[in-house]
């Protein structure tokens, strides 16, 4: 009888957004094992953080999924929000989600989901520089900035031409 072999995932997101038309798009490049993965999507009326928050979501979720032999995730992000949401979870709980105001965190919805995905397998978050200049070694982050910021420009693109 075969034994099912645990495996790593390493997983490279990025959000992007379109400020004045609040159009936004986010990736995901997976590793799993030999195969490449590439998620994506566009969301309205949304922002900058939210892009960045949906990307780890999806990916985790896709993950969680389809490959469930996968043990650990280790995720690259330029995002400083989506490290420092993680890093504030403890906080978070014993606020139950709330500012000193009262009022909701920012992104609640999405927060929420995030930590309780990061809760379902181990994460090793790596925070990346953000906007790196090309070279002749692969790197995933730019690929998925290339992404993000072509779909939002179709988006925008679709939205100009549309009638009014």
């Amino acid at each position: 009888m075969p034994v099912n072999k645990l495996i790593n995932a390493e997983v490279y997101t990025d959000g992007s957004c379109h400020t004045q038309h609040c159009i936004g798009a986010w990736a995901s490049i997976l590793f799993i094992e030999t195969e490449k993965i590439t998620l994506s999507g566009t969301e309205s009326n949304t922002t900058h953080n939210r892009m960045e928050i949906l990307a780890v979501i999806n990916a985790v979720e896709y993950i969680l999924n389809k490959h469930p032999l996968v043990k650990e995730i280790r995720l690259v992000s330029d995002s400083q929000y989506v490290i420092g949401l993680i890093d504030r979870q403890s906080k978070f709980i014993k606020n139950n989600f709330k500012t000193k105001a009262g009022n909701d965190i920012r992104n609640v919805d999405l927060v929420r989901v995030l930590l309780a995905i990061a809760n379902k397998i181990t994460i090793q978050f790596v925070k990346i520089k953000a906007h790196q200049k090309e070279t002749e070694i692969a790197n995933y982050n730019i690929e998925v900035d290339k992404i993000c910021r072509k779909l939002v420009r179709e988006a925008v693109n679709l939205l100009q031409v549309a009638p009014q």
